[in-house]
Parts: C-alpha cells; structure tokens; sequence
C-alpha cells in the first residue's frame, strides 16, 4: 500500500513540474512582434477545380 501511494506521490510531483515547466519556460520578453497573425483573420479560401461544385452548407448548430 505505501508503494502504491508513492508511485502516486511522484506521478502528481512529476505532473505538477511538467505543468509548471510548461507554463514559466517561455520566452524572457514574449513573443517577437508580427510573429502572431491577426486573430480575427479568416483563413484563406481553398482554391478548386474549374467546373466543380461548390461544398454543401453546413447545417445549423444544435442548441
């Protein structure tokens, strides 16, 4: 029982450093400017085949 309860002990400790390591190891002054695009950009359209059809519309969402 007291091995089970440190495998435990040190899979939470070993999770807990990976969050916090992922959350604190970023860049010293964030990111460098115009590395991030515009979020409220669409993305661009895909290009088709002359004569195709356009994709059927996507049905409304469920609420």
């Amino acid at each position: 029982m007291t091995l089970l309860l440190l495998e435990a002990l040190g899979a939470l400790l070993l999770f807990v450093f990976i969050v916090w390591w992922t959350m604190f190891a970023g860049r010293k002054r964030g990111e460098p400017p115009g590395a991030a695009s515009a979020p409220d950009a669409a993305p661009p359209a895909p290009e088709r085949a002359p004569g195709s059809r356009p994709p059927p519309p996507r049905p409304p969402p469920h609420e």
